[in-house]
C-alpha cells in the first residue's frame, strides 16, 4: 500500500517566507491568536479513559478558559465552563479525580448535578427567585473521536464537526483501536520560554530531523516524509530504517516492539503524525498513541500539553516498546525545545530578515497560511502600532 494519504504538489514557484518575525512578540498578536485561533477551533481535552466512570472529571486551563469535562451517570461524557453561576469560582479545582454524585462548588456550596443542571444553591431562601433551569453550568461544544475528546469553546467557529475535520485519516487511525486503549502515566503539562508558533514550526517539518535528533534519524530518517496541512490537517509518516539501532534506546526499541497483528503491513512498523490545526497533533506508534498540544501563557512563553495511552492487554514486549518510545520522544522534544528558543530570540534582533523555506518545509507554510486566514494581519510584513492591532484586523478580515 501507498503509505502516503494525499499526494499533495508542492508548487514550483511558492512564497518560502514565514510569518514575519514581529508577529512571534506581540502581545495584540497574543490577543487576536486566543480570539480567533484558539477559543473558536477544537482543542483536544483528553481521552474518554481519562474519566471512566460516573463523577469522573478532568480540567484544562488555557488561554483565560476553564475547562470542566465530566462522566455523567448515564455515561454520557460533557464539557463545561469550570465556573459557578455564583461569583465564578471554579467549581472543581484539581486537574482530575472523582465528585460522586455531585459537583460543589467550594466558595459557597452550590451544587450541580453530572449533568451541569443547577441542583440548588446554599441557604437557597436567601435567592428568593432563583431560576434553577437558567442558572446550570455553561456547557462547552464536545465532540468525541476515536476516544478522543475534543471541545471548542466559542460555538460555531470556522471548523466543522471533528468527525468531518479529521475525515482524511481516519480509516487509517482507524487501525489502532484508540477508543479502547487505557491511560499510560496521565496527562503531563510543561512550560517551555517560547512563542507558541515556534514550537509549531519546528514540529511541522522533518527537514530539521537529520541534523538535530539523532535517535530519529537512527530510527526512520530514511524514510520520512511529510504532508502538509490541507483543510487543517496534515500528517507525517516514517518506517523504521532497515539497519536501525546505532543508539542504545533505538537498537532496544527496534529489537523488542513486536508487530502487532491488527495493524496492516505497512503500519507494522510506522511512527505517523497527524496535524491539527491550529495546536494538535496525533501521533500513533506500532504500540500505542498519544497527543500533545501548544497553547500560549505569554508572547515568550508556552504551556506543553499531552498524554501517552496504552492497549488495556499490551504484553511485557509492548510495555518495554512503549517505555522506549517515551525515551525516544523525550529526548526529540528537549532537542526542539532548544531549537524552538534559538529560532524564537532570533526575531528580536535587527539582523533578522525573516525565514526562507525549503522544500521539505511546505508544511510550515501551508500551517502559516492556514493562519493568515483566519488572522489577516499576519500578511503585514511591518508591524502595525499595538493599539490599532485589532480594529486594523476586522478590517481587514471584513475586506474577505
Amino acid at each position: 500500500m501507498n503509505p502516503h494519504l494525499r499526494d499533495v504538489a508542492i508548487p514550483n514557484d511558492w512564497d518560502r517566507r514565514g510569518l514575519p518575525g514581529w508577529s512571534y512578540h506581540s502581545a495584540a498578536l497574543l490577543e487576536l491568536e486566543k480570539e480567533h485561533v484558539f477559543r473558536n477551533h477544537w482543542q483536544i481535552a483528553g481521552h474518554v479513559c481519562d474519566i471512566p466512570n460516573a463523577g469522573d472529571y478532568l480540567t484544562m486551563d488555557v488561554i483565560g478558559e476553564r475547562a470542566l469535562i465530566v462522566r455523567g451517570k448515564d455515561g454520557v461524557v460533557r464539557g463545561f465552563n469550570n465556573m459557578c453561576r455564583h461569583r465564578g469560582s471554579r467549581v472543581v479545582a484539581d486537574s482530575q479525580g472523582n465528585c460522586k454524585n455531585a459537583l460543589v462548588c467550594p466558595f459557597h456550596g452550590w451544587v450541580y448535578n453530572l449533568d451541569g443542571t443547577l441542583r440548588g444553591a446554599a441557604r437557597p431562601r436567601s435567592f428568593p427567585d432563583l431560576d434553577k433551569t437558567e442558572f446550570g453550568l455553561m456547557p462547552l461544544d464536545l465532540e468525541v473521536w476515536m476516544g478522543f475528546i475534543f471541545i471548542r469553546f466559542r460555538d460555531g467557529g470556522p471548523q466543522p464537526s471533528v468527525a468531518e475535520l479529521l475525515k482524511p485519516i481516519e480509516p487509517e487511525f482507524a487501525h489502532y483501536n484508540a477508543a479502547d486503549m487505557v491511560p499510560s502515566w496521565g496527562i503531563w503539562t510543561q512550560k517551555t520560554p517560547v512563542n507558541w508558533k515556534s514550537v509549531r514550526d519546528v514540529d511541522n517539518e522533518g527537514y530539521h530531523v537529520a541534523m538535530a535528533h539523532p535517535a530519529l534519524q537512527d530510527l526512520y530518517g530514511a524514510t520520512y516524509f511529510d504532508e502538509p496541512f490541507v483543510n487543517g490537517v496534515s500528517r507525517s509518516f516514517a518506517t523504521y530504517n532497515p539497519h536501525a539501532g546505532r543508539r542504545w534506546s533505538v537498537k532496544n526499541y527496534v529489537k523488542i516492539a513486536p508487530e502487532p497483528m491488527h495493524l496492516p503491513d505497512y503500519l507494522k512498523k510506522a511512527w505517523v503524525y497527524y496535524g491539527i490545526f491550529p495546536n494538535a497533533v496525533l501521533s500513533v506508534m506500532p504500540e500505542s498513541v498519544q497527543f500533545y498540544q501548544e497553547f500560549p501563557l505569554s508572547t515568550g512563553e508556552t504551556l506543553l500539553r499531552g498524554a501517552i495511552y496504552r492497549y488495556r492487554d499490551e504484553s511485557r514486549e509492548q510495555a518495554a516498546a512503549r517505555y522506549l518510545s517515551f525515551r525516544i520522544d523525550r529526548d526529540t522534544m528537549s532537542e526542539d525545545v532548544q531549537l524552538s528558543v534559538w529560532s524564537n530570540e532570533s526575531m528580536l534582533s535587527e539582523a533578522f530578515e525573516g525565514f526562507y523555506l525549503s522544500d521539505l518545509e511546505y508544511g510550515v507554510r501551508t500551517h502559516h497560511d492556514h493562519l493568515r486566514r483566519q488572522i489577516p494581519v499576519l500578511g503585514l510584513e511591518t508591524a502595525p502600532e499595538e493599539k490599532d492591532m485589532w480594529n486594523l484586523n476586522d478590517a481587514l478580515r471584513s475586506r474577505g
